[in-house]
């Protein structure tokens, strides 16, 4: 299975997200899985690369051409796309992943995450989709998430579209066992 792992690319935020999220690429690899991720040598991004490298598994970057900075691109993919926008990059990061993973991370991360989210709840997909809550990172996201189920901006049954973990280990199990959302049970057809 090639797991999606979404998360930033910046090396100046907390050790705990690089080194949790490194743990996760390892594990991943550990348990047969490939990593498909945004293609970035820092930060959560690139954690998530160097431990699925570590654990021996397969590694698809997936970057923009113009993304041509020295040092930007983990050099060990095993296979590296360049599409030409980040629309592509976001298309092919989809279609070329089994389940995703939102670890720690900002805007793109978001965007990322929100766009497949978003994608499941129209059943353009029925993939696992995962959040990786180290560091209680994505209380404040979850809680404006309860928000909008309160308040009826968000069906409730948006929850049945994602899972929240805080271990490694337990989100993989997940996505393993996963067996999809019925999606008519569901019932998103006033939307």
């Amino acid at each position: 299975m090639n797991i999606c792992v979404y998360g930033a690319s910046s090396n100046i935020i907390d050790k705990v997200y690089i080194e949790a999220t490194e743990d996760l690429g390892k594990k991943l690899a550990e348990r047969g899985h490939g990593l498909v991720f945004g293609a970035g040598a820092e930060g959560v991004m690139g954690a998530s690369a160097r431990g699925a490298y570590a654990g021996g598994g397969k590694i698809i970057g997936i970057a923009p051409g113009f993304f041509n900075v020295d040092g930007m691109i983990f050099e060990n993919c095993t296979e590296l796309i360049r599409p030409d926008t980040m629309r592509e990059r976001k298309k092919m990061l989809e279609e070329m992943s089994d389940a995703f993973i939102m670890a720690p991370g900002g805007i793109g991360t978001f965007d990322e995450f929100f766009e497949i989210i978003t994608l499941k709840q129209l059943s353009r997909h029925t993939k696992a989709i995962a959040i990786f809550n180290v560091n209680n990172y994505f209380d404040d996201l979850l809680a404006m998430m309860e928000k909008g189920i309160k308040e009826e901006f968000i069906k409730e049954e948006c929850r049945e579209l994602y899972r929240v973990f805080d271990n490694a280990d337990e989100m993989l199990d997940y996505i393993e066992n996963y067996v999809g959302v019925d999606m008519d049970i569901l019932n998103f057809k006033n939307i």
